[in-house]
């Protein structure tokens, strides 16, 4: 990834508890909401159950590549919570006590201590415990946790790939990672409006309209065609969502010959669509 380019972003999902149905999953939709937020795109997710060394390949992959990439779930400090130590067979590093997250954490358990109103045991064996969550690949960043002051971190692989690392709690995950693209990756927010026109297009064949769709992409530079196909809609059965999403004044350009092109064909079309991000 150069200074200008922007990054390609992706998602790690760890847990047996989403493999299994326990829980569905809240993060995808939630992470998508705050990229599309920030005029971001969300290219890839992963969902990986607790083993270890799936989550160690995983990981590895990670940061051998120049994503960036948010890791959900996994952090604590109990037999099922794999990833700290997965990142850091990943990099190859060891791990070690953060000194800040070890403050944090110690302030964490202060503040815990005064609410329940007993006294704070520091040398306690619950509370040595509890430090291991602050023990991270050497050379990690942390990240804030606004709810429980309980960090996270942030590492950096050979390959340039950088992994954020929260926990599994949407309540302390979601602004964790949005602080994280605020700090980090706001030079890559897009600034200028962006658009997806699109019309409806009546019992046609994808691989029939693939031609045009691959020669309008490369007439337009910056514009992203799609096709979207539905066989049992309940309005307009089985038809294709046919369009162009980018900037206002690209995709209008793009949008115009893709409406041309289709005037070659024998069609019955349904209504235009225009969405604003």
């Amino acid at each position: 990834m150069t200074s200008l380019s922007t990054p390609t972003f992706g998602l790690i999902i760890i847990g047996d508890e989403i493999m299994s149905g326990k829980r569905q999953d809240k993060h995808m939709p939630k992470v998508i909401e705050l990229m599309n937020e920030r005029g971001l795109t969300l290219s890839w997710a992963e969902y990986v159950g607790d083993s270890p060394e799936r989550i160690t390949a995983t990981l590895k992959r990670a940061f051998d590549a120049s994503d960036v990439v948010f890791s959900c779930g996994g952090i604590g400090a109990t037999p099922d919570d794999h990833t700290r130590q997965c990142a850091g067979k990943a990099l190859g590093v060891p791990l070690a006590l953060h000194p800040e997250a070890k403050r944090l954490i110690q302030e964490r358990m202060q503040d815990t201590a005064k609410e329940q109103g007993v006294a704070y045991e520091p040398d306690r064996p619950d509370n040595i415990h509890r430090l291991n969550m602050g023990t991270f690949p050497a050379g990690a960043d942390i990240i804030r946790n606004p709810y429980n002051k309980i960090p996270g971190f942030s590492c950096r692989g050979a390959g340039g790939g950088a992994v954020h690392f929260v926990p599994g709690f949407p309540v302390m995950a979601w602004p964790m990672i949005a602080s994280v693209l605020d700090a980090q990756y706001s030079a890559h927010f897009r600034q200028n409006a962006y658009v997806e026109k699109s019309v409806i297009v009546l019992g046609a064949m994808e691989a029939t309209l693939t031609p045009l769709m691959e020669s309008i992409e490369a007439a337009h530079p910056g514009v992203k065609v799609f096709s979207l196909p539905s066989v049992d809609h309940p309005q307009w059965g089985r038809h294709i969502e046919l369009g162009v999403k980018g900037e206002p004044a690209l995709a209008d350009a793009a949008y115009a010959d893709l409406r041309g092109g289709l005037k070659t064909f024998t069609l019955e079309y349904g209504p235009e669509l225009v969405r604003q991000a």
